[in-house]
């Protein structure tokens, strides 16, 4: 009962801090796909340059710190320099947003020292088309 009443008090004390109970719960980094989207919940795309895809390969340590260099591997072809340059100055910004990566003591040890390469796409793409039948 114990736990269960610090889970209620944990919870009680996001939601005065105005985070979700889903975001509580989701806290913990367990998977490879969890990486990815907690990474992905720090992103916000430069608001005056063009839209463009950027990956950027990072790796970490154990307690979630950034391990050596992030390293841009990719960036749209057609970007203009400035767009380049805004672009990874945001992702930067995305990795220190979202450092340390709360890890689980499982997945510390499966993440630390491996390179994930982290693809940010903010162009649009259109939807998949439906075909109707007669």
């Amino acid at each position: 009962m114990a736990r269960r009443g610090g889970k209620l008090v944990l919870v009680a004390a996001m939601l005065l801090l105005g985070i979700s109970s889903t975001a509580a719960e989701n806290a913990q980094v367990n998977t490879i796909q969890d990486i990815f989207r907690h990474l992905r919940t720090c992103w916000k795309p430069p608001a005056k340059a063009r839209p463009l895809d950027i990956t950027v390969v990072v790796s970490f340590n154990r307690a979630g710190n950034i391990l050596g260099r992030p390293r841009i591997t990719y960036e749209s072809a057609e970007a203009s320099d400035n767009d380049r340059l805004q672009y990874r100055i945001a992702v930067m910004e995305a990795l220190q947003r979202c450092t340390p990566v709360p890890f689980t003591d499982a997945m510390a040890g499966a993440a630390a020292g491996r390179p994930f390469a982290i693809q940010f796409r903010t162009r649009k793409t259109s939807p998949p088309t439906q075909e109707r039948r007669a």
